[in-house]
């Protein structure tokens, strides 16, 4: 049973679902596993709780 974690900046429930069924898609399609054999966990974070390249993403 595949889980798979995506940690990103907050998004529209939409594109959410979005990725999510994509992401189970390429996990069916190159596993050749059902569904509902795959989970997908959504953690979001705001723009001043992390950073890249030596500056919070809120700062840019």
């Amino acid at each position: 049973m595949p889980t798979v974690t995506v940690q990103q900046g907050p998004r529209d429930v939409a594109l959410k679902r979005e990725l999510v069924r994509r992401i189970t898609d390429a996990f069916v399609d190159a596993y050749a596993i059902p569904a509902e054999t795959v989970t997908v966990w959504i953690e979001e974070y705001a723009a001043e709780s992390w950073g890249a390249a030596g500056s919070l993403t809120a700062d840019k």
